[in-house]
């Protein structure tokens, strides 16, 4: 989902709350609330249960959070890029602009995390110890031991995009020599755990526990959706690597006037010349840029009621990138803008455009004569 809640910055990485986080928390609330702390320290009002479950919650998450960030730190300070991290409904997630630099350093930045969490539950742990002749202290304080311990645990489970899947790539990476091939190895791995998930939750479901069986069916079916999406963004980024904005873009783009309406557009420039990208200009100055999904935006009987001016993306909206820049970053940067086409920039002059569809029909075309 793409809205999200922005809490801030750390790291100077954003934060971010997904709509299913809330869902997850109340329920957590709610569990911790009407059942565990009730069992555990009883006598207590109603109200002091729901002040110990939402900050036995806020704890949780908390160290969630600091489990992703112990990723990002590790990222960050080999090199990685990190987009930002966002807090769900099965938890977190760091989100990687790139691969690891060598083995190492993915194997320091994946096993970061589950050290923390064991760090977090030996803490939590002694907490307990400590206070465990004071039942409604002792509780939140075992109860958050045992979850940061299962969190570290589960999140060593070798299913690539696990953290222990990362740790399994970053050794067959170190084996082979061979990205790729750790990539595919690890994802192949990762999607035959989640189907064990899958047919455990079966088992468990026709066992009598149905809510236990669906939730694993639930958690392996989304293993095995992050294994085959992990997989193809591994690849992506392989395919694109050395890739220049040069070697993609629309060069050529033809001129026409803003006031040219978009069936002559089609006919002269589209259908006649074979251009994809086409400059929109007054007086000769370029004003915006129209590409075929701009065109194809616009309902066909339309076309000849509607300019070149109303069907463009003008140029102030557009962000400039030079032609000699990595095909990655430029992704990156129209990603970090929120735009779906770029002016191309060579000597100080724009000289082109670029555009995601122009991405996605060269990787097709790399992918068809099996570059």
């Amino acid at each position: 989902m793409k809205t999200k809640v922005r809490l801030g910055r750390i790291f100077g990485i954003p934060i971010e709350l997904d709509p299913s986080w809330f869902l997850i928390f109340g329920m957590i609330t709610w569990s911790l609330a009407g059942g565990t702390l009730t069992l555990a320290a009883p006598g207590l009002p109603a109200y002091a249960y729901w002040l110990m479950g939402l900050l036995t919650s806020l704890l949780f998450f908390g160290s969630v959070l600091s489990h992703e960030l112990a990723h990002v730190f590790f990222a960050l300070r080999d090199g990685t890029p990190v987009k930002g991290i966002t807090l769900f409904l099965f938890g977190g997630v760091a989100q990687l602009e790139d691969e690891p630099q060598n083995p190492r350093s993915e194997f320091r930045m994946a096993i970061a995390g589950p050290a923390l969490s064991l760090g977090l539950a030996a803490l939590f742990g002694a907490l307990w110890f400590v206070t465990r002749s004071v039942p409604y202290l002792a509780a939140p304080s075992q109860w958050l031991a045992q979850t940061n311990l299962m969190l570290a645990l589960f999140n060593m489970i070798p299913g690539f995009p696990l953290d222990g899947g990362r740790v399994l790539r970053s050794l067959i990476w170190r084996v082979t020599g061979s990205l790729r091939r750790a990539s595919e190895i690890a994802a192949t791995i990762g999607r035959i755990v989640a189907w064990g998930f899958v047919g455990l939750g079966v088992l468990t479901t026709l066992g009598g526990s149905i809510f236990n069986g669906l939730w694993m069916m639930f958690i392996g079916w989304y293993l095995q959706s992050a294994a085959k999406n992990s997989l193809a963004q591994s690849k992506l980024k392989e395919l694109l690597r050395g890739v220049t904005v040069g070697q993609v873009m629309g060069r050529g783009c033809p001129q026409v006037s803003y006031l040219t309406p978009l069936d002559r557009v089609v006919e002269e420039q589209v259908l006649g010349g074979g251009h994809s990208c086409i400059f929109v200009t007054e007086g000769g100055i370029p004003r915006g840029l129209l590409t075929l999904s701009d065109i194809s935006a616009i309902p066909q009987h339309s076309w000849r009621f509607v300019t070149a001016e109303r069907a463009m993306v003008p140029l102030e909206r557009l962000i400039g990138i030079e032609a000699d820049v990595e095909l990655l970053e430029a992704l990156r940067m129209m990603d970090a803008a929120n735009v779906v086409k770029a002016r191309v920039i060579e000597d100080d002059r724009t000289v082109g455009a670029l555009s995601r569809e122009q991405m996605w029909n060269y990787l097709r075309l790399r992918t068809e004569l099996g570059v």
